[in-house]
């Protein structure tokens, strides 16, 4: 049954599009994780050179932010943070100090690279738990990575937040040939970078092989019969993807104070995409009865509240 409910979706051209795009995204993770990795202990050994005070000296307070911000912050942390903000390219940008655990600053890179990321990161210890949004951002607001031509990397998050926000889960074939060369090109900025030449391969074989799924049993197999992916290959990444997806929208719904219709219909819209597909209703069940929860309380607000979507 898992295959024919597979199988069906992959009958949709939009639907096989935006699994498509999710998985060249889910290529491009791969490739920038031990990268940015290497990169941010050079950024954050850099930092204590500089300023030998950052290294040597120790939170003592345990600072913790509240919410997304980081108050009465000891004067061990608040050198990291007037060090990660003379860093950040877009200073009137929110950031994500909820992220953070300030404490580990002097130690630990990869806490201090997630000051620059989305909110959603604080359980976060290793670049290889990151999606690809959260690298994309640390691409773009990390001044470290200044010799990487920031349009291009602008233009993946674009495409990567309206693939991620699609709530029909569908784009066109025109969608996806401008989405193929922006990441094609990003790629090549990091060919230098064996992980990335190999990403971009692997994304260029990955498109051009069949992407139907076969039942044995049921259809019928010839000699002439393209390449294709195996089903379980598909249905990994449609996981992986769905799963994304369904953090990040939980993730908003959970920390906006004010939430819109159009944020609404699209929690209504996944919420009736997983329950109509009893392979991944029954996958799902757990975060189904999260979305479920969440519409709820939406749905009571008050006529009187503010129920537009803050950006």
């Amino acid at each position: 049954m898992i295959l024919e409910e597979l199988r069906a979706r992959l009958n949709d051209a939009g639907y096989k599009n935006w699994l498509k795009a999710g998985c060249c995204l889910l290529a491009l993770k791969g490739a920038l994780h031990d990268f940015l990795d290497s990169e941010m202990k050079r950024f954050h050994d850099a930092a204590v050179r500089g300023h030998a005070a950052l290294g040597r000296a120790r939170c003592r307070s345990t600072c913790r932010p509240t919410g997304n911000q980081l108050r009465s912050a000891c004067r061990v942390c608040s050198k990291w943070m007037q060090e990660i903000l003379k860093h950040h390219t877009s200073p009137a940008a929110v950031v994500n100090w909820g992220n953070c655990r300030p404490w580990l600053w002097p130690s630990e890179h990869w806490e201090v690279a997630k000051a620059f990321m989305p909110r959603g990161q604080t359980d976060v210890t290793r670049a290889e738990q990151c999606d690809a949004a959260a690298l994309l951002n640390l691409l773009h607001f990390c001044d470290h990575f200044s010799f990487i031509d920031q349009s291009l990397v602008k233009e993946v998050i674009r495409s990567r937040n309206e693939l991620m926000h699609s709530c029909e889960m569908r784009v066109s074939a025109q969608w996806m040939e401008r989405y193929q060369k922006s990441i094609k090109k990003l790629l090549l900025q990091l060919c230098h970078i064996p992980a990335a030449a190999a990403a971009n391969q692997q994304i260029q074989e990955m498109l051009s092989v069949d992407w139907s799924v076969h039942i044995p049993g049921v259809d019928a197999v010839d000699g002439s019969q393209e390449t294709r992916l195996e089903p379980e290959y598909i249905s990994q990444w449609e996981t992986e993807l769905i799963r994304e997806q369904i953090c990040e929208i939980l993730t908003q719904f959970d920390e906006e104070e004010s939430i819109g219709v159009q944020d609404l219909e699209s929690l209504q819209h996944l919420c009736s995409f997983l329950q109509n597909h009893a392979d991944l209703k029954d996958q799902f069940k757990t975060e189904i009865d999260r979305i479920c929860c969440t519409r709820e309380k939406l749905q009571s607000k008050t006529p009187g509240e503010d129920v537009r979507h803050q950006h």
